[in-house]
Order: C-alpha cells, then structure tokens, then sequence
C-alpha cells in the first residue's frame, strides 16, 4: 500500500471516529482547538484511540497540542511513527 493510500485510509477513519464522538463532520484541515470544538482533555482521549487503533506510541514530543489540531497533522503523526517503528516491535 502506498504512503498516499495509507494517508487517505488513516484520514477517513480519523474523519468518521470524530463525526460519530463529537455528533459533527470536520474537514480534515478544520482546526479542533481554535474552533473551540474540542479541548485540550479530548486530545488526551485522542493519544488513546490513535495508539490503540495505529499501534503507535505517542511520547515525549509527540504529546504537543500541535500534532492533533487537525485530521491533517493526527495522520501525518499516525504516518510518520508507524514508519519510524522497527518491523519487529508492531503487535
């Protein structure tokens, strides 16, 4: 599967888990903080589900507010750790 492909999957299983928890359809550049449709405890609640869905962990600087104000950047972080993980420590 190509990066492209894996990008657009990871962006509409993004898309579609905060239509169903926050009852609304967000773009995927729709800034969650500064529209002030989540907080910054929901960003918590987001670690969890990107970690137990991706199988990623989320440490250190990766726990910045930046890196989930939008679809756009969850993915990029989903993408970029996943590729970051040695093949033999994926569950």
């Amino acid at each position: 599967m190509s990066t492209e492909q894996t990008a657009e999957i990871v962006a509409a299983e993004l898309t579609a888990h905060l239509a169903a928890t926050l009852k609304t359809t967000v773009a995927p550049d729709h800034d969650l903080f500064a529209s002030g449709l989540v907080s910054s405890m929901f960003a918590m609640q987001l670690v969890v589900h990107l970690e137990g869905t991706y199988g990623v962990a989320i440490v250190g600087g990766d726990l910045k507010l930046d890196n989930f104000r939008t679809v756009d950047r969850m993915t990029g972080l989903v993408l970029r750790l996943r590729q970051a993980e040695p093949v033999s420590d994926r569950a």
